[in-house]
């Protein structure tokens, strides 16, 4: 027997939610309040006013870059499964290898690494080059980094989620010891690369373990740890995605916002979802047997009512975790020369706004980008700003009060004009870049820009942000809800609910559905197999120094580092050929 089931949000949770259900032989619908794209924070864009030449071609624009680490499983597999022409593997055949990534800081020299493990001898080169960079470190910061890494690698689970939970990356890691140059690297730098992260709030065990995987990736052969689209988002992967959802008989309606879940006998009985006709709102009762809510934590708060919460009163958890957000949007930068500085992404350690950013066109090497825009764009720089709150470097007249002139103030990027921002930006890339004399960014490359619109700038000076995205905190899980509720017929599917990948990510996204679904599926007794769930993996070279730390832990001892001799004797080895390769 069919049983009808109703997602809220049309991101990459709804939309994966969306995927498992209507292949088991569920009916779906999707609630959507956006009006053209789908996708979500994923989505690419048309760049207003961009169609210049051709009416019918816009410059690409998004609410920020797509990366794709190695240790993605759940998402990968539901791409493999999305028809995209001849592709044996669906949209997943989309997906193309980096190689290095560049690490810049203002006045210096960039730092090109390889992300993968080396399968050369110019990857080794590479490598060893790297080591030897001048990054600024003293060899005791990068002492005590590594053995910060090596305690992370060798943590029980247990201890992880009982102690690392409730301390902060920025204490773990014992920034405030070190150098600017440290924090900037080592503390803050990394935690960028996860993009929905914050050294100063993150715990540990979250921006650990994931650190872990990223490290892990790097030195699997058969593994690439950052992989991108080769092409705009919608067109290689969330269009083809609705075609097929809507082919299989998913229903997606676009233009609709959840406002009100109506419960009655302790289940949910239907959802009110308003549209705009004419500038007028109406509202219409949608019901079904099932419903799944996949939308942002800020959203799902508004969602839950006090009737909701007489029955499952855990749920004011949601509520007090909404706050937890933080704006990491992007801005795409065009410009009439290549500059394709790097194989990969770029992390600008010392940014004030916390940026990185990738040169997209070498990775879309069949996008046509003739007669878009002036016809004269060779590059496109896509950055994200995770930074608002602090200021740029860049100097502003305003008006001072108490003598009637101006003052010369530096403003944080929430404060900003869509053109500060786009000249804040600009300014901190050619402070890294253009260096040694090197100028790299000029000024008259720069021909056009486009700022995520989820910005809105005021009059006031206060920008809004209409889609934050969750940053955990220190101690945040226990907060976190499980997809299941106490009502009986609501799931929960978004990054915000407990997984594996314990991080605001597609992934995370795309694993929550799927545990929603398991339960609806036992819920509705419907005969269908369950989808695929994956623990997040760490070499069992690694197991037995696990053990013996999860013995400590059942004895109530506290870590004690430890390196077997075998690893000792390899770490001399390498020592010995670094030396050697150093001359």
């Amino acid at each position: 027997m069919s049983r009808k089931v109703i997602v809220i949000g049309g991101g990459v949770a709804g939309m994966s939610a969306a995927h498992e259900l209507v292949e088991r032989g569920f009916e779906v619908e999707i609630f959507d309040k956006h009006r053209l794209y789908v996708g979500g924070k994923a989505r690419s864009v048309n760049v207003p006013s961009s169609n210049i030449l051709n009416a019918q071609k816009h410059l690409p624009g998004e609410h920020g870059f797509r990366f794709f680490p190695g240790f993605y499983t759940h998402i990968v597999d539901t791409m493999k499964r999305i028809p995209f022409g001849n592709q044996p593997q669906g949209v997943f055949d989309n997906l193309v290898e980096v190689d290095h990534v560049g690490i810049y800081q203002a006045g210096k020299r960039g730092i090109f690494a390889i992300v993968n493990f080396p399968n050369s001898f110019a990857d080794i080169k590479s490598t060893i080059g790297t080591l030897h960079a001048d990054t600024g470190l003293t060899s005791e910061e990068k002492h005590f980094f590594a053995t910060k890494i090596w305690q992370l690698m060798t943590t029980c689970y247990d201890r992880r989620l009982s102690e690392y939970e409730k301390i902060g990356w920025w204490e773990f890691m014992e920034a405030d010891r070190f150098s600017d140059t440290y924090r900037a690297l080592l503390v803050q730098g990394i935690t960028r690369t996860l993009v929905a992260a914050n050294a100063k709030k993150a715990s540990t065990r979250t921006d650990g373990d994931i650190l872990l995987q990223l490290l892990f990736n790097m030195t699997n052969p058969g593994k690439h740890t950052d992989r991108v689209f080769n092409g705009p988002t919608n067109d290689v992967w969330l269009t083809p995605w609705l075609t097929y959802l809507q082919e299989k008989g998913v229903k997606y309606t676009f233009n609709h916002t959840a406002k009100k879940l109506e419960i009655a006998n302790g289940s949910i009985t239907g959802v009110w979802v308003e549209t705009h006709n004419n500038g007028k709102p109406e509202k219409t009762l949608a019901t079904a047997d099932y419903y799944i809510l996949a939308v942002p934590i800020e959203v799902a708060a508004e969602l839950i009512s006090k009737d909701i919460l007489k029955s499952d009163p855990s749920l004011e958890n949601i509520i007090k975790l909404a706050p937890s957000v933080a704006w990491m949007n992007g801005i795409q930068l065009y410009l009439s020369d290549v500059i394709d500085v790097v194989h990969g992404h770029c992390l600008y350690a010392d940014s004030p706004w916390a940026l990185t950013s990738i040169s997209q066109l070498q990775f879309w090497k069949d996008y046509d980008m003739e007669d878009r825009y002036n016809g004269k764009v060779k590059s496109i720089l896509s950055i994200d700003i995770s930074n608002w709150e602090d200021d740029g470097i860049l100097y502003y007249d305003v008006p001072d009060i108490s003598t009637g002139g101006t003052l010369k103030v530096k403003k944080q990027a929430r404060h900003c004009t869509y053109a500060e921002i786009k000249n804040e930006v600009w300014a901190q890339l050619k402070a890294s870049i253009n260096v040694d004399g090197k100028v790299i960014l000029r000024d008259e490359h720069l021909i056009h820009w486009y700022i995520d619109h989820d910005i809105t700038v005021s009059k006031q000076g206060e920008d809004k942000n209409k889609e934050p995205l969750l940053v955990n905190t220190v101690d945040s899980w226990s907060l976190r809800p499980e997809v299941n509720t106490r009502i009986p017929n609501l799931f929960l599917a978004s990054d915000y609910v407990r997984t594996s990948t314990d991080l605001a990510t597609m992934e995370g996204a795309n694993e929550a559905a799927r545990r929603a679904v398991n339960f609806i599926i036992d819920a509705s007794g419907v005969n269908a197999g369950k989808c695929q769930l994956w623990n997040l993996h760490e070499p069992n070279i690694l197991k037995p120094l696990r053990n013996r730390d999860q013995k400590r832990y059942n004895q109530g001892l506290p870590y004690e580092f430890y390196v077997p001799f075998g690893l000792k004797l390899l770490e001399y080895i390498t020592k010995f050929f670094l030396k050697l390769f150093g001359k």
